[in-house]
């Protein structure tokens, strides 16, 4: 076709853009394209990465105040960390046993409350996911670098420290900074409105305050390991304060894994122990409300448990698990079929007194396992118990080395956590879930960092 000149003036004529637009466009050589589009992918994954990173520092904060932001913080790391992977095409993560282990769980789960036919809880069984991509996120993306896992540390301290000094203010000026008193059965709700400090200060206390009491108790010096000494003992006895039995007996219990796991921490737990029995000696005189909450009522609640409320509610759920030991009830089982009257029988081997109280209907049954019993049947107890032993088998690697006693802090603290004779809340609401799993994530990400970190000091 021959070109056609158009008369100066004409309106036809085309602008020179339109012109420059048929010229051909000049392209990058193959190996420039590719670094240019590798360079975006990666300003990209940065970007997410940093947003992960703010969520996850964030989520203390959230989990003592607003559980509903809270559970959308995790919820976002785990959704960025499962894009992150998809678009890098890496799999990597699945390959430890824990990994597999809790796709498996999550796949049983959802298996058996699909068969129960309740869509809503359906829903709520997919989104259980969320927390086991939350673990995974902090092991290999969040908390691959020191720096976001000594400033999540920072975190921590200051959350623990707040539950502390807000728990001493309430003893000693009736309220707490928001004008809250203590609850009505004597217990101290720190900094919070509702009795929730015991349980808080308990998940946090040994991430918290071990790894700064080892620190200075390991140090050649007199001084420093007297104040090693006093800072458990001042701990110790603000978590006696508070006077929530149960977490108060899980402490205890985790000065006694910690004194097996670090034989450097024995002579100190041994003072700490001998303070807070001098210290509940003199109670009943200087502390007379605490007192009361920790010895007297823990005592005769001991001696009437089986009339109690709680052994009313352990007894219908092993009543549950008993009916239907393969495929439980799915998911929230528990809320939604303690009150059939078919559950509501006499099991010989406990002696409950009252069986037919209705009042024992609950959202769960204050049992993590009795809780995952009702939901998922024996098979889902075997295979959450493997996991917990894949998690705590991991944490526990390397623990004992000087780099270890955040990771031995961790592995303390889900022992507690994990311990089946205990009263709990539900396993996969948050905030509890939120606490657990983090805790988690953390701990193996510590583990992974203290196994590589001589392989990184190699020429």
């Amino acid at each position: 076709m021959r070109a056609t000149i158009l008369p100066a003036g004409s309106r036809n004529r085309r602008p020179i853009h339109a012109l420059m637009s048929d010229l051909p466009h000049p392209s990058l050589p193959k190996p420039f394209a590719a670094a240019t589009s590798a360079l975006r992918r990666g300003a990209k994954h940065h970007g997410i990465l940093q947003v992960a990173i703010a969520a996850t520092l964030l989520l203390p904060f959230a989990l003592l105040y607003a559980r509903s932001i809270a559970d959308a913080l995790l919820s976002i790391v785990a959704l960025l960390f499962l894009v992150s992977r998809w678009t890098a095409r890496d799999l990597t993560w699945l390959r430890p046993v824990h990994s597999r282990l809790a796709v498996i769980y999550w796949l049983w789960v959802l298996f058996c409350t699909a068969l129960s036919g309740r869509m809503h809880e359906v829903g709520e069984a997919l989104a259980l996911v969320r927390l086991f991509l939350f673990v995974a996120a902090l092991e290999y993306w969040v908390l691959s670098d020191s720096r976001h896992r000594r400033r999540l540390h920072y975190v921590i301290v200051a959350v623990a420290l707040w539950v502390v000094v807000e728990s001493w203010q309430q003893q000693l000026l009736g309220t707490n900074i928001f004008g809250y008193p203590r609850w009505g059965n004597g217990v101290l709700t720190g900094p919070l409105p509702t009795p929730r400090a015991g349980l808080t200060l308990q998940t946090l206390y040994f991430v918290a305050f071990l790894p700064p009491a080892m620190a200075l108790i390991s140090r050649p010096r007199l001084w420093p390991r007297l104040l090693g000494a006093l800072l458990l003992i001042f701990t110790l006895l603000s978590m006696a304060l508070i006077g929530q039995r149960m977490p108060m007996l899980l402490v205890i219990l985790g000065y006694a894994v910690a004194g097996l796991v670090l034989p450097g921490f024995r002579w100190p737990m041994i003072i700490a122990f001998a303070a807070l029995i001098a210290a509940v000696a003199v109670a009943s005189v200087l502390l007379p409300a605490a007192y009361q909450t920790l010895v007297t009522v823990f005592l005769q609640r001991m001696e009437d448990f089986w009339s109690e409320h709680y052994a009313i509610i352990y007894q219908r759920a092993i009543v549950m698990i008993e009916a239907h030991p393969w495929l439980g009830f799915g998911f929230d089982g528990f809320r939604n079929h303690c009150d059939d009257p078919r559950y509501m029988r006499v099991l010989d081997w406990i002696p409950v007194t009252d069986i037919y109280e209705l009042y024992s209907c609950t959202i769960h049954p204050h049992n993590y396992w009795l809780q995952i019993g009702t939901d998922s049947g024996l098979p889902g107890v075997a295979l959450f118990a493997a996991l917990s032993l894949a998690w705590l088998a991991r944490i526990a690697r390397g623990m004992t080395t000087p780099r270890g006693a955040l990771q031995a802090a961790v592995f303390v603290t889900l022992c507690l956590t994990l311990w089946p004779i205990a009263s709990t809340t539900s396993l996969f609401t948050v905030p509890n879930a939120g606490w657990l799993f983090l805790l988690i994530g953390w701990g193996l990400a510590e583990q992974c960092a203290n196994q590589a970190a001589p392989e990184l000091r190699k020429p």
